[in-house]
């Protein structure tokens, strides 16, 4: 089965429609492309990957899909369009026409309206993204899980992502109500949770033990089935990097059966984002 980096990205701060990519973020403050991803996947026995968004623009999607489009390497992409548009549903549909797009994301973390996933506006786009088989990628804090539930109830028909588990609060230890909520969003079937994002939510120099509680119960919640790992490079490089966050989580699932670890690193994203489009996993 092949192995796929569920949630990586790239960029060009030349493009300037990085607004959080600031110099203040140290060692990913600078241009990062495959050639800079390669050496780590060949490391980890990836064999092809999702590309995610990293800027709020069409211009940024426009640019994913130009990268992906030049190599085997990158299956699928999500990317972002303006749901706040009146023309949303439109823009949807157009660029749903791209080769290689499998899903959208919006940057909920970063919208100031807590309840922006209650806009009776954002019905339109999502219903069209369900039309066309798109994921849609939920990039949110706990705080958002109570209007992220109503919205994955209002669509049904439509494949949602929990990005980065959800963003514990790991570094603090408050996790009581993320798992509560966890608990509640996985008995919906139409969500799947991203194992990512994990080492930059915990404290500095993080070890192994200081993820485990999550990681088992997002495990024991959504089951192997639902579960597909991502690197979240190269943001992890604030957290230890690749290969550390790669390392924990093979440790963190090495009691599962060789089946479900197989589906978590590779089978699932197959499933999720490349069954209807996308590039085929066959190996060549």
């Amino acid at each position: 089965m092949m192995r796929i980096d569920a949630h990586h990205h790239v960029w060009t701060l030349a493009r300037a429609d990085y607004g959080w990519l600031t110099p203040e973020r140290g060692p990913i403050y600078r241009d990062f492309g495959l050639a800079d991803l390669a050496p780590h996947l060949a490391a980890a026995g990836i064999d092809g990957t999702i590309l995610v968004q990293a800027a709020p623009t069409e211009a940024e999607t426009a640019f994913m899909l130009d990268v992906a489009k030049g190599t085997e390497l990158v299956r699928g992409v999500v990317g972002w369009i303006d749901f706040d548009a009146p023309d949303a549903a439109a823009r949807v549909d157009a660029v749903a026409g791209r080769e290689l797009l499998v899903g959208l994301r919006p940057m909920v973390q970063d919208i100031a309206d807590d309840d922006w996933l209650l806009r009776p506006e954002l019905a339109a786009p999502l219903e069209a993204m369900a039309r066309h088989d798109l994921v849609f990628d939920a990039l949110v804090l706990p705080r958002h899980f109570p209007r992220l539930i109503q919205l994955v109830d209002q669509h049904s028909d439509l494949q949602f992502v929990l990005d980065h588990c959800g963003k514990p609060q790991l570094a603090t230890g408050d996790i009581a109500a993320w798992k509560d909520d966890i608990a509640n969003l996985a008995t919906r079937s139409n969500v799947v949770c991203k194992l990512s994002g994990l080492a930059t939510e915990a404290a500095p120099n993080w070890q192994v033990k200081d993820l485990r509680e999550a990681v088992d119960h997002a495990m024991a919640c959504f089951g192997p089935e639902r579960m597909l790992w991502g690197s979240d490079w190269p943001v992890v490089n604030l957290a230890g990097g690749y290969a550390h966050w790669f390392a924990a989580a093979e440790t963190l699932l090495a009691d599962l059966s060789s089946e479900a670890r197989a589906a978590i690193f590779g089978g699932n994203a197959a499933w999720v984002y490349l069954s209807s489009r996308g590039r085929p996993t066959s190996r060549k």
